[in-house]
């Protein structure tokens, strides 16, 4: 696949040095398609290559417990940078670095960023050594350029599905946001978690847009469903199993919270969150996701029933408000 760096040599040599005998590879969905050629390489190095064909949602979702089953030696896990503080099988990170040139897509985002003089930068682990590049053009643009680093994630700049702390660090100091990558997952995240305008330069396509429209719609969407939550007497706090997302504290929380405001709930174990898997749940009106809250946010029209983050749901319980909420960004913890 052209536009990323696999480390291909790294692999090799890392295999070797720790004498691997069985590898996991895993992979997210765009890189999936190279999993039987990395897989070869694996072999060639001496290793027995097994490749994970489960969804991986990011470095949270680190696939420890197929590991342990399949009793391998090491996880190779592309995409992402290291989260999780200790693993219980040694894991090898390949943030897989993008290849492709920013510029074009940087000076696509002029006109759009024409009326913001300070610019904060954001981006995914991918695009990260190309900040201090697109920083030099917005300069010379004339633009004040700001670049959070709260040491929560690995690198400045970076933001990953859950964790916004190094844009939310700058909002005060900044006009707008210019995210540095494809697709609009990311950067809806930044504009949500700031209330600030994102704007998309996209390397892949050359093109700088804006999600200013897609903000207002998620806005709506999570109004209405904290409206209907609120009359909702029976809810299932899920639980995720994935090593990363697991808040049990949290649900027991939620749990003896809803107990006192008089509601009925149920604790559910999961590892993917899926509308097909809640629908086998008829009785329960409502939701309250303990994982990852992009489920909530970015596949609301999938499920039936309302399924709202912990922020949302202080709403529903009175510890915060709409308002509080928006203010603080929907990704405060």
């Amino acid at each position: 696949m052209k536009g990323f760096d696999f480390e291909e040599e790294r692999i090799k040599q890392e295999i070797t040095r720790l004498n691997v005998k069985r590898v996991l590879l895993q992979m997210p969905e765009g890189l999936k398609p190279e999993a039987p050629r990395i897989a070869k390489l694996v072999e060639k190095a001496g290793a027995l290559p097994i490749i994970s064909a489960d969804p991986c949602y990011g470095a949270c979702d680190l696939a420890t417990s197929e590991a342990e089953i399949l009793d391998v030696d090491l996880i190779i896990h592309f995409g992402h940078a290291k989260l999780l503080k200790h693993e219980k099988i040694p894991t090898l990170y390949l943030e897989a670095r993008a290849t492709l040139p920013v510029d074009a897509a940087v000076i696509s985002s002029m006109p759009l960023l024409s009326s913001y003089n300070r610019v904060g930068l954001a981006t995914t682990v991918q695009h990260v050594q190309t900040l201090d590049a697109v920083r030099e053009i917005l300069v010379r643009a004339g633009k004040t350029v700001e670049v959070g680093d709260t040491g929560k994630l690995a690198y400045p700049g970076q933001v990953i599905g859950c964790d916004f702390s190094n844009v939310k660090s700058i909002a005060e100091d900044v006009d707008a946001f210019l995210f540095i990558g494809g697709g609009k997952f990311h950067a809806l995240g930044v504009a949500l978690a700031t209330s600030k305008p994102a704007i998309i330069a996209d390397p892949y396509g050359g093109v700088a847009y804006s999600v200013a429209e897609e903000v207002q719609k998620i806005l709506r969407q999570r109004y209405a469903c904290i409206e209907e939550t609120s009359r909702a007497k029976t809810f299932g706090i899920l639980v995720s199993l994935k090593p990363g997302q697991m808040h049990l504290d949290e649900a027991l929380k939620i749990k003896s919270t809803l107990e006192k405001m008089g509601k009925t709930s149920f604790l559910l174990a999961i590892k993917e969150i899926q509308p097909d898997i809640l629908a086998e749940f008829p009785s329960l009106e409502a939701y309250v996701n303990t994982a990852c809250p992009r489920i909530s946010l970015d596949d609301a029209s999938k499920f039936k029933k309302p399924v709202l983050t912990i922020q949302e749901f202080m709403v529903i319980s009175g510890e915060s408000t709409w308002e509080n909420l928006l203010k603080k960004g929907l990704f405060e913890k």
